[in-house]
C-alpha cells in the first residue's frame, strides 16, 4: 500500500471543529498513515495563535512577570478542544508540568513547542495514532543548525516501528536534548522529513486555501487554482513574493522526488496544487504557471563607452557593492550599460556612500539611479516553447498603458522578469494575467 503524509496547519486544528473535519479526512484514506500537526491557529480575526501565546508566557517569565493569566487561556482553549470532542485524554499534567517548565525558565524554543506538543497528543488520541516525539528523531547539532543526514536515518528508523503515527511539527532536538525549534515553516519542514522518512508516495500540505493561486487575489480578482507546478516554478514564483512554501520546508520531499499536494482542510474535494519533480511530464490548461511580484526596488544603471573591453569593470562593480554588504536581484547588462536591481531595504542609508566609491572605482561616463520600482516574474516552464510569449506579454502591458523600465530573463527561461513603475504594478499584474488567462 502506498504512504501518505498529511500535514495541517494551525487553522485546520483551531478547534474541536476543525479537528473533526481532520479525523474525516484522514480516515477518508487509509494510506494516510502520518500526519504532523501545528499549533492551534486562530478562530477568528480577532483570535490569537497558540504560539503567540505561549512566547508571550515565555516573555513574562524571563522579565520575573507573573503569566498565569496569558497561560490559561492556553489552557482553557486546549481543555475545551479535549472536552468538545469527548476524549479521555488527560492534558492537565501536561499543561501543569509545560507550566512549571516555563516558570522555571525554560527556553523560548521549548515553550513555543509546546503548542504543537499538545496539539500532537490531542490528534493521536482521536484518531487512535501512535504519538511520536519529533524530539526523539528530528536532530540539530551543537551549533543549533539542522542535521538533515542524522535526522532522516533517525526518522525513517522510527517510523518503522509505527505503522501509523501522529508526528509534532516545528522542532527537534540538540544532542544534550534540549528541544530546537525551525526558525520558519517549522511544521511544514517536519512534514517533509517525515514524508522523506517514510517513502511516502505524496506529501498532503493541508491549510486553508485550496492550492496555489496564479497571481495574488488582492490584485486581481477570483484568480485562478495552479493545478500542476514544478519545484523550480515555484521557487520562481516564491522568490518574487508568492506566498507559497518556503524553500526549506520542501528540500527534503524534493531531493527525494516526492510530490506535494496543497489542499484545502474546509473543502476536501478540491484537488488542490501538485508539485512535481522539474523532470516530470507536464501541461498546464494555460500557457503560464502564475504571475509574482514585489515593489520597493531601486536600479542603478552605467555607461561607460568599451565596457565590454575593459576587463574587470562588473568585478569592481559589483565588489562595490560587497564592500557594502549589499546583494542585487537582477543584472541587465548590454555591450557598454550595466545595472543592478536592489531592494530598497539593502540600501537603506548606504546609497550615496556606494555610488561615491562607485565613481571611485568604476569611473563611469554616466550613472542614474531610479527608484521606486517593482518587478514583475510571468512564470511557466512552458514558456519556452510557445511562439509569441514575449510579444504577447509587451503587447498586454502597452494596452494598458503600462511603460516597462527593465526586461530580464533567466537563462532556464522559465520566466520573463519586468520592471515597472510602483504605481503601475497592479494594472501590469492585471494585463499580464488578462491577457494569458481567459
Amino acid at each position: 500500500m502506498s504512504v501518505k503524509v498529511a500535514k495541517f496547519g494551525g487553522s485546520s486544528l483551531a478547534d474541536a471543529g476543525q479537528f473533526r473535519k481532520v479525523a474525516a479526512i484522514i480516515g477518508a484514506d487509509a494510506a494516510r498513515c502520518f500526519v504532523v500537526p501545528s499549533a492551534p491557529g486562530k478562530r477568528h480575526k480577532d483570535d490569537q495563535k497558540i504560539t503567540d501565546l505561549l512566547y508571550l508566557c515565555h516573555a513574562a517569565a524571563q522579565q520575573r512577570v507573573g503569566f498565569d493569566q496569558t497561560f490559561n487561556l492556553i489552557a482553557d482553549r486546549y481543555l475545551q478542544i479535549v472536552a468538545d470532542l469527548k476524549l479521555s485524554l488527560n492534558l492537565k499534567s501536561h499543561l501543569a508540568k509545560i507550566r512549571h517548565d516555563i516558570a522555571a525558565g525554560a527556553s523560548a524554543d521549548y515553550t513555543a513547542s509546546r503548542g504543537e506538543y499538545l496539539n500532537g497528543l490531542i490528534l493521536a488520541d482521536l484518531l487512535g495514532y501512535d504519538f511520536v516525539d519529533p524530539a526523539e528523531c528530528i536532530h540539530f547539532n551543537d551549533a543549533g543548525r539542522f542535521d538533515a543526514e542524522r535526522t532522516q536515518i533517525a526518522m525513517t528508523a522510527r517510523l518503522h516501528q509505527h505503522p501509523r503515527a501522529v508526528v509534532p511539527g516545528f522542532y527537534g532536538s540538540t544532542p544534550d536534548g534540549q528541544i530546537k525549534t525551525f526558525s520558519r515553516g517549522g511544521s511544514d519542514i517536519t512534514g517533509s522529513i517525515v514524508a522523506r522518512g517514510a517513502a511516502a508516495s505524496v506529501y498532503e500540505n493541508w491549510t486553508d486555501v485550496s492550492g496555489l493561486l496564479m497571481a495574488d487575489p488582492r490584485v486581481v480578482e477570483h484568480p485562478k487554482t495552479i493545478d500542476v507546478v514544478t519545484y523550480s516554478e515555484l521557487r520562481e514564483l516564491a522568490y518574487m513574493g508568492a506566498t507559497v512554501l518556503h524553500d526549506e520546508a520542501i528540500f527534503p520531499v524534493r531531493q527525494a522526488g516526492i510530490p506535494v499536494n496543497i489542499r484545502n482542510t474546509n473543502a476536501p474535494d478540491h484537488p488542490g496544487t501538485l508539485i512535481v519533480r522539474d523532470a516530470d511530464p507536464i501541461s498546464h490548461q494555460h500557457t503560464i504557471t502564475g504571475i509574482a511580484g514585489r515593489k520597493d526596488f531601486t536600479v542603478i544603471a552605467l555607461d561607460k563607452s568599451l565596457m565590454n573591453a575593459e576587463i574587470g569593470f562588473a568585478r569592481r562593480f559589483l565588489s562595490v557593492l560587497e564592500d557594502h554588504g549589499v546583494s542585487f536581484e537582477h543584472m541587465p547588462s548590454g555591450i557598454d550599460t550595466l545595472s543592478v536591481v536592489i531592494a530598497d531595504n539593502q540600501i537603506r542609508g548606504k546609497l550615496e556612500s556606494m555610488l561615491e566609491q562607485i565613481r571611485a572605482d568604476c569611473k563611469p561616463d554616466a550613472m542614474d539611479v531610479y527608484g521606486d520600482m517593482a518587478l514583475i516574474a510571468t512564470v511557466g516552464r512552458g514558456m519556452a516553447y510557445t511562439p509569441g510569449m514575449a510579444a504577447k506579454l509587451f503587447g498586454a502591458l502597452a494596452a494598458a498603458g503600462v511603460n516597462i523600465r527593465m526586461i530580464d530573463q533567466g537563462s532556464s527561461e522559465l520566466n520573463i522578469i519586468v520592471g515597472v513603475q510602483s504605481a503601475d504594478f497592479e494594472k501590469a499584474v492585471n494585463a499580464i494575467y488578462h491577457a494569458f488567462v481567459p
